[in-house]
């Protein structure tokens, strides 16, 4: 058996290993098998949201990525159009 804070399990009585067993208890550090199933499935559903999530915000930013480029396009299409009183006219 493990060592908890320099002190062994034959070291103590019976009294004095379920004193630390009720203190490891009540101050969250040993917790039931199925609370810690239970926090390790949120964990994962979670995490497997986040990877979701962020996968459409990648696909949200390309798809922003190229309208902006398709907006620069247009723009130097109209530019490069002759503006009215610019160019010769024909009289």
């Amino acid at each position: 058996m493990g060592e908890i804070a320099g002190i062994t399990a034959l070291d103590l009585g019976a009294g004095a290993l379920l004193g630390v067993v009720v203190m490891l208890i009540l101050t969250g550090r040993l917790v039931p098998r199925s609370v810690l199933e239970d926090a390790r499935a949120e964990r994962d559903t979670w995490r497997a949201a986040h990877q979701v999530s962020e996968e459409a915000r990648h696909s949200a930013q390309r798809q922003a990525d190229e309208l902006l480029d398709l907006y620069r396009t247009g723009v130097r299409a109209l530019d490069a159009l002759p503006r009215p009183g610019d160019g010769d006219r024909a009289c």
